[in-house]
């Protein structure tokens, strides 16, 4: 079986190398030339892990190839997936959805044959039907069904989450659409994957239903750190009292500085933006939207506390620039908030991040990007901790407090311990836990690599 898969961004180039190593011959089609040309030389246009050998062994394999040519994509083609972007559109914070309109156009050109026409892309409800459509009038001698296949890929483990996901999420009218989507994730029933059938319309709403409960999820414990801080509770043991309640889980429970990425903050709103069109607003939902845009701001204010009120003329490490670690991508980074915001307030930033430093200075080219973490804590008066990469979280402690111009520490990620970074004379500031000073008439012992001595 041959499939096509339309864009080779973040969804689709995932997609198309994960479908090629169940053994099925991909084609992936972009209008970008240029990322054609270095997707065919092996260079991954994204940073996720393992992407990058999926995509040479598959395509050494011959299973996996790119193109710019329809035709050449589409001939012999029995599924085909819809994987272009839809971000929200200006104005009114809908789904934009021309970039699907006009693949589904194209495609309906090409078919020859009965094909399934499958939307992968995130988008409202009805998108199917009005795919559909456009096919229909395009082409009225096409056989062929839609079909939506949401993906639940999160950036920095998407291959995991492709070959062994919690669920696979099908919508489609007809028994030879079942069978064709059977027939394509027939790998993942051998290892007993729940497959779900639906309607059209009941798997577009899955997809978002999903992303606004997760990020419900993370404003509700973001909005408990908070409560935690007045009433001197712990939010990492009130994290674990509920997310041992099988009912609850512990996922999504961790407070940070607010969500970002590419899919939570346009699908939250595409779906507030959907409810009240159809005359049924989700209140949780909006609330959730406007808190976390709030809370990002609110960052900004812890590090200016930490630093005494006020953080003209002071110089601020910043590690971590990325929205989730494993990823370059920038999309809604609660950094893009929190810095330029501390810049405003005349801070001086250096910022250092494994990967999304090239992505970063697109957005913010007027701050110092430094080589590694310890060359922007150089003469800090503060470091900041915003995104939890691996690299941040055993940081020789000595080496920081020598750098840094006063050992002071604002964790938005809960990485380190209060009372170990106390012990160990830092004035460390993090999220929901009660802030421990340093004690100005103890010795603070470290051994090699700033691990704390008993």
């Amino acid at each position: 079986m041959k499939i096509a898969v339309i864009g080779t961004g973040y969804v689709g180039l995932v997609s198309g190398a994960c479908f090629s190593e169940f053994g099925f011959d991909v084609v992936c089609l972009d209008q970008d030339a240029e990322k054609i040309a270095r997707l065919r030389a092996g260079e991954i246009p994204i940073y996720e892990p393992e992407l990058d050998t999926l995509v040479k062994r598959n395509a050494e394999r011959g299973r996996l190839s790119f193109t710019t040519n329809l035709p050449e994509a589409m001939a012999g083609a029995t599924a085909v997936f819809i994987a272009v972007g839809t971000p929200s559109r200006r104005g009114d914070g809908h789904a934009d959805l021309s970039y699907v309109y006009a693949a589904a156009e194209t495609i309906a050109h090409e078919i020859k044959e009965y094909t399934v026409v499958v939307t992968k892309s995130t988008v409202p409800v009805g998108t199917g039907r009005k795919v559909a459509e456009i096919i229909r009038q395009t082409n009225p001698k096409a056989e062929f069904d839609v079909a939506s296949n949401p993906e639940f890929l999160r950036e920095g483990s998407a291959i995991g989450d492709f070959m062994r996901p919690d669920r696979v999420v099908i919508g489609c009218d007809t028994d030879a659409a079942r069978a064709m989507m059977r027939q394509l994730y027939r790998p993942l029933f051998l290892i007993e994957t729940p497959i779900l059938f639906t309607s059209l319309e009941t798997a577009e709403l899955i997809k978002y239903a999903s992303n606004a409960f997760l990020a419900l999820k993370i404003s509700f414990i973001n909005q408990i750190s908070d409560l935690c801080d007045q009433l001197g509770a712990n939010v990492t043991d009130v994290s674990r009292g509920i997310g041992l309640d099988g009912r609850i889980g512990p996922k999504f429970l961790h407070p940070g500085p607010g969500y970002g990425g590419s899919c939570f903050p346009k699908d939250t709103l595409a779906l507030m933006k959907t409810a009240r069109d159809a005359h049924s607003p989700l209140s949780l939902v909006e609330a959730t939207v406007d808190y976390n845009d709030t809370r990002k701001v609110q960052m900004a204010d812890r590090i200016s506390t930490a630093l005494n009120g006020n953080v003209a003329g002071k110089n601020v490490a910043i590690l971590g620039l990325t929205f989730k670690p494993n990823t370059d991508d920038m999309r809604d980074a609660p950094s893009l908030v929190i810095i330029p915001e501390l810049v405003k307030r005349g801070a001086r930033i250096r910022a250092h991040d494994p990967v999304g430093i090239d992505e970063a200075k697109k957005h913010m080219p007027d701050i110092t990007y430094c080589a590694d973490p310890y060359e922007a804590m150089q003469g800090a008066d503060a470091l900041v901790i915003l995104t939890e990469w691996n690299s941040y979280r055993a940081l020789a402690l000595d080496r920081v407090k020598t750098l840094l111009k006063t050992p002071t520490v604002v964790d938005l990620r809960n990485v380190y311990r209060p009372d170990e970074m106390a012990e160990l004379g830092f004035d460390y500031t993090s999220l929901g836990r009660p802030k421990v000073h340093p004690d100005p008439g103890k010795p603070h012992l470290m051994a090699e690599g700033g691990r704390r001595l008993t």
